[in-house]
């Protein structure tokens, strides 16, 4: 059974007037937890999808880059976005509920934060509607500022892209301390460990990318502290 079968299926009560946000009570354990993930990336990228006015088409090629959506079930995934979209409970509230059904591990609410920030960035403009969405919502996740300053390092083209802020440690930080946020990174980036944690299949190219600059700038750091 595909994911968007999955998720079809867990969407079947909206049919009868239930909410979003009540679905998300639905599916806080595995193995619905990953079709939970995927509702909440498309559903919270529907509502930034608001942020800067528009939805653009680069922004939906996004969504199809992150789950690797089947034609067959591009209907299932349009449904979820423009129910979001049009639902009139506000973004934090979808992301308090998402914040609750993640709660036993955090991590998973970086890995939603790494989703949104790849369709943000897929028009090529990181508008200030999008960074006012983004950080909001990763204060409700209880990300840190240096975790958001991180994940907005690598995807921002313009934005402070030194190694200290790509790994989210400070310049001071002994170096034994620092391989050890590195090793951390590396483990939680890997994806079985994303599987394990309920990031879908369809969603581990994620993780490519930021494996790809955390080693890069641990590699960057080594190499001028050697």
């Amino acid at each position: 059974m595909s994911l968007w079968t999955r998720i079809t299926d867990a969407l079947s009560a909206l049919a009868q007037g239930e909410s979003l946000s009540a679905v998300f009570e639905r599916l806080r354990t595995p193995p619905e937890k990953s079709v939970a993930f995927a509702i909440a990336v498309i559903a919270l990228g529907a509502k930034m999808a608001k942020a800067d006015g528009r939805v653009t088409r680069d922004e939906v090629t996004a969504f199809r880059e992150v789950f690797q959506i089947a034609r067959a079930d591009e209907a299932g995934a349009a449904r979820v976005f423009d129910m979001a979209r049009t639902d009139v409970a506000g973004y934090q509230d979808y992301a308090r509920k998402i914040k609750g059904m993640f709660a036993e591990d955090s991590t998973v609410l970086c890995d939603l934060m790494e989703g949104l920030f790849h369709i943000a960035m897929a028009d090529g403009f990181y508008h200030p509607g999008e960074n006012e969405f983004l950080e909001e919502v990763a204060q409700i996740f209880g990300q840190t500022d240096r975790q958001f300053h991180a994940l907005r390092a690598r995807f921002v083209p313009d934005a402070p892209k030194d190694p200290y802020t790509v790994l989210g440690v400070s310049p001071d930080m002994p170096m034994p301390e620092i391989r050890k946020v590195w090793r951390n990174l590396v483990r939680e980036t890997h994806p079985d460990a994303m599987m394990a944690r309920g990031v879908p299949e369809e969603a581990i190219r994620l993780a490519e990318k930021k494996m790809i600059d955390i080693n890069r700038a641990w590699d960057e750091l080594n190499g001028a502290r050697v």
